[in-house]
Parts: structure tokens; C-alpha cells; sequence
């Protein structure tokens, strides 16, 4: 019999932010409906030296339900992320979430921690106490999120409208941001028969391999993370079949590629 590889918890990268997490399985191999979610922050300029933030968490609500993404980044100047520069944007917060429809999301801010430099001048950003609910956060449309397929949902604050001047020269902070969803991987999928053949599949880009086992009882398989790019599918049966390779197999951000019901010789 060949030598088979498990491939469990492989994480190969081929560019970017593309790995196997944002496609979790079952033990039959299956899809369990999970996507894997980065959070990054950018900034719209503003007449500031700086605007520092402390983030808290960032909510994505789907289906009713609130999912809750714990920030990883301490505080930061927004203003040193730019799109077009050097430092176009930071992340702020990732993780997984079931898959669907996101409704609604929230920023939500630490009570302290947050500044403004004006004119070589530090003070405090006071938050309106609404803020212990989060800021709303402005969708053009709802994402939905595929099963598989890493997603990156860019924050752009708006430095110009998310500060306010009060009358004694003070600073209120009421962010305005709006939210950006772009996939940053795609899949490809099929079924291989027959049954019997119990084959691995092998996704090929260059030197660089990411692999599946096909369900052993569906003959069902689906390989995630992927960047967008030409593939190589290459099926490794056990003895008593052919090996069997698909070249050129187009992989598109946020698209699966279903390749159909592919059939083994003997």
C-alpha cells in the first residue's frame, strides 16, 4: 500500500493571508460551516499629529447572534495607517465564526487609553457612554461569509468626522467608520470515486503542497485557503489505481472551483 500522509493542522502558506483554518472539518472530512475572519483597521486622514486608540473587542453579529473577536493590538496611532502608504492598515482583531450573512458589526473601545495630539498637545478622548455598546459600524451591504474561504473586513476611520471639538477645547471621540469585506482566499472542491480508491488530494502551486483526504464515505473533498492563482490537483489512490492529476485548475478569491465528480482508473 502507498505511504499516506495525514495532513491534519497543515497550515501551508502560497501568499498572504491564506491557511487551511478558515476550513475546519469533521472527522467524516466534511465542512463544519466556520470561515476564518481577519479584522484590520485604516484610517480617512484628519488634521491631527496623532488620534491613538484603544480597542477593546470588535462584535460581528450573524444570524442574531453576537461573536465577539477579543483585540490583539494595544494602542495605536490610526493615523500612521494609510491605504496607499507604506503602512496601508493594522490588524486589530482575527478568528473564526460561523458561516453567513454579517448584519451588523461594532467597535467597541476601552474607557481609557485614548488620545489626540493637536499642535504637539496630548488629552484625552472622552467616549459619549453609548460607547460601552460599541460604534456602529457602516455597511454598504451585508457580507456574507462562504464556508472555506478567509475573509479580511477593513475598518476605515474617519480621523475628519470621528472627532468633535467641544466648547472648552476639549475633544469627544464618536467614531465614524465604515466597513470594507474583501475575501482573501478561495477553494476547490469536487468527489472522487471510486469509493474504494481512498485517495489523497493534493493541491499543487510550485514547490508548495496543501492536502485532503477524500470522505471515505461520500468520496467528498474540499481543500480552503487558497490564494487566487493556477493549480495543480493531483489524486493519490491506493494500490490497485492510477494516480490521476487535473492541471491548470483556476482558483478565484471568495469562489469555489468545483471540479465535479472525478473517476479513477484501475
Amino acid at each position: 500500500m502507498k505511504k499516506r500522509i495525514v495532513y491534519a493542522g497543515l497550515a501551508l502558506l502560497f501568499t498572504g493571508f491564506v491557511s487551511l483554518i478558515g476550513c475546519t472539518k469533521d472527522g467524516n472530512g466534511s465542512d463544519n460551516g466556520t470561515t476564518k475572519v481577519e479584522i484590520r483597521m485604516t484610517d480617512a486622514p484628519g488634521n491631527f499629529d496623532e488620534i491613538n486608540l484603544s480597542v477593546k473587542e470588535i462584535i460581528l453579529f450573524s444570524d442574531g447572534k453576537p461573536y465577539t473577536f477579543a483585540a490583539e493590538t494595544s494602542i495605536f496611532n490610526i493615523l500612521d495607517f494609510r491605504i496607499g502608504s507604506s503602512k496601508p492598515d493594522i490588524l486589530v482583531a482575527s478568528g473564526e465564526m460561523p458561516s453567513g450573512e454579517i448584519t451588523d458589526i461594532r467597535l467597541v473601545l476601552n474607557d481609557s487609553g485614548n488620545t489626540i495630539v493637536v499642535d504637539g498637545v496630548s488629552q484625552s478622548l472622552t467616549t459619549p457612554s453609548a460607547q460601552s455598546s460599541g460604534w456602529k459600524v457602516k455597511l454598504k451591504a451585508n457580507p456574507s461569509l462562504v464556508p472555506g474561504v478567509a475573509y479580511s473586513l477593513l475598518l476605515d476611520f474617519d480621523a475628519a468626522k470621528s472627532i468633535v471639538k467641544t466648547g472648552n477645547g476639549k475633544y469627544l471621540l464618536k467614531p465614524v467608520v465604515r466597513g470594507i469585506t474583501t475575501a482573501t482566499s478561495g477553494l476547490v472542491s469536487g468527489i472522487v470515486m471510486p469509493l474504494l480508491s481512498h485517495p489523497e488530494v493534493l493541491v499543487i502551486a510550485g514547490t508548495d503542497t496543501v492536502g485532503t483526504i477524500a470522505d471515505p464515505l461520500t468520496g467528498k473533498f474540499t481543500v480552503g485557503g487558497l490564494a487566487a492563482g493556477s493549480y495543480s490537483v493531483k489524486f493519490v489512490p491506493v494500490v490497485g489505481y492510477k494516480d490521476s492529476t487535473i492541471t491548470n485548475v483556476a482558483v478565484s478569491l471568495g469562489q469555489n472551483n468545483n471540479l465535479g465528480t472525478i473517476v479513477l482508473k484501475q
